[in-house]
C-alpha cells in the first residue's frame, strides 16, 4: 500500500521533503488508520538530526498519532471501522519476555521494542526495512499495539498524550505519586506542562521550578500551586527539602544537584529527557538523605490506555499550536521548538490539510 508522507527528513540536516512511503498490506491482526493528527515531539528532532545515532533517510517520523480506522484484519474482533485509535512510540515487541507479559512492552528484553519510526525491521513488517511514523496520511499497525481514543480527546490537543502524556503518567503511577504529595516539575515545555496537568488532577500539590520568571503565570494557569525561580537563591533556599518527588524534563545538561536539594529525605528525582552528556552527580549528593535518581521512558500499552482514560475523565488535553501538513511548516516548527517558541506542543493537522 502506497502512503503519502507529507514530510520526511531528507538527511541529517533534518530538513523535510515530500516523499512517498509504503505501508504493509493489512494483515489478519492489523488495523489501517487514516491519520488525523500527528504531534511533534522533540524526540523527532533529535532523531532526524542524527543526535541519537545514525538514521536511514528519507525518514518519516512522528509518534503521537490519532486517527480513524478505515480497515481491519480478519482476526480483529475488538475494533471496528470508524473507531478512534491512537499509536504511540512503538508498534511491536517480542510479547514473550517478562517485561512484555507485565505490560511493559516499552522495556522489552526479548527481540526488543519496535519503535514507530527509524527502527530496522523486516520487509514484511515495513516495506523498505525501516519503520516510518505519523507525518503521513496512513499507518498500518497490529491492533494490539493501538489504543482507544475517546471522542473528547479526538482533537489536536489529544495527539501529544500518546508520548508527552504517558511519559508523565507512567512514572507518576509507577513511583507512587499520591494525592496530597508535593511534586516539583522542572522544565515547563511539552512534557512539563502535561506533568502539571496530570499531577494536579491526581491531587498532588505541584510546584514548577523554572529559570524563566515569565513562566510563573503560565504554570499557575496550568494547575500549579507554587512557582520557584531557580535563578533566585532566596526562593531556592526557601523551597529546600520541600518536595516528595521531582519530574525533570529538561532536555539539556543542567544542575541536577540544585534540584536534589529541593527534595525531602527519601525523595525521588525522575529524569525523562534523553541527555547524552554525563551529569555531574556524586554518590554523596544522594547517600546522606536516601535520595533516589530514577529514569522512565514512555509506557506500555496498558498504562497508555489507562492514561488516555484518565485524561478523558478529567478533560486533560495538551496546549497546542496547530500547523498544516507541509514540509515547510514542519521545518519552521522544528526551528521554533528548538528555541522553545511554542506553548506547548506543535500538532500537524493531517486530515484537514491532506483532504483540502
Amino acid at each position: 500500500m502506497i502512503c503519502y508522507s507529507f514530510a520526511a527528513a531528507r538527511d541529517v540536516s533534518g530538513h523535510m521533503i515530500r516523499h512517498q512511503i509504503q505501508r504493509r498490506a493489512v494483515g489478519s491482526k492489523d488495523i489501517h488508520i487514516k491519520i488525523a493528527y500527528s504531534g511533534i515531539c522533540h524526540s523527532d528532532i533529535h532523531t532526524v538530526r542524527g543526535e541519537w545515532g545514525p538514521q536511514q533517510y528519507p525518514l518519516c517520523v512522528g509518534h503521537e498519532i490519532i486517527g480513524k480506522i478505515v480497515a481491519i484484519g480478519s482476526d480483529v474482533d475488538d475494533w471496528k471501522v470508524g473507531d478512534n485509535a491512537g499509536v504511540g512510540c512503538f508498534t511491536d515487541s517480542c510479547r514473550n519476555c517478562q517485561e512484555c507479559k507485565d505490560g511493559d512492552e516499552n522495556y522489552c528484553t526479548g527481540s526488543g521494542t519496535v519503535f514507530t519510526y527509524g527502527h530496522k525491521c523486516s520487509e514484511a513488517f515495513q516495506p523498505g526495512g525501516y519503520t516510518h511514523g505519523g507525518y503521513s496520511s496512513d499507518i498500518v499497525v497490529d491492533a494490539k499495539y493501538a489504543v482507544r481514543v475517546a471522542d473528547n480527546l479526538f482533537c489536536a490537543g489529544g495527539a501529544p498524550l500518546l508520548c508527552a502524556g504517558i511519559t508523565c503518567y507512567s512514572p507518576f503511577t509507577h513511583f507512587g505519586l499520591k494525592r496530597g504529595m508535593k511534586l516539583g516539575v522542572v522544565g515547563l515545555g511539552g512534557l512539563g506542562h502535561m506533568a502539571v496537568k496530570i499531577a494536579a488532577a491526581m491531587g498532588a500539590e505541584v510546584t514548577v521550578v523554572s529559570r524563566s520568571a515569565d513562566k510563573r503565570d503560565q504554570a499557575l494557569a496550568l494547575g500549579a500551586t507554587n512557582f520557584v525561580l531557580s535563578t533566585d537563591e532566596k526562593q531556592m533556599t526557601a523551597a529546600a527539602k520541600s518536595l516528595h518527588m521531582i519530574y525533570d524534563s529538561i532536555a539539556f545538561p543542567h544542575d541536577v544537584v540544585q534540584m536534589l536539594n529541593l527534595l525531602k529525605t527519601s525523595g525521588t528525582l525522575i529524569m525523562v529527557a534523553g541527555i547524552p552528556q554525563s551529569m555531574n552527580v556524586s554518590a554523596f549528593n544522594i547517600l546522606p538523605r536516601r535520595l533516589s535518581i530514577v529514569g522512565s521512558c514512555i509506557g506500555g500499552i496498558k498504562p497508555t490506555q489507562e492514561m488516555l482514560d484518565f485524561c478523558s475523565q478529567h478533560n486533560i488535553l495538551a496546549d497546542v499550536e496547530v500547523i498544516p501538513a507541509t514540509p515547510e511548516a514542519v521545518d519552521a516548527a522544528y526551528e521554533r521548538a528548538i528555541r522553545a517558541d511554542v506553548k506547548f506542543r506543535f500538532v500537524i493537522d493531517t486530515a484537514a490539510t491532506l483532504t483540502a
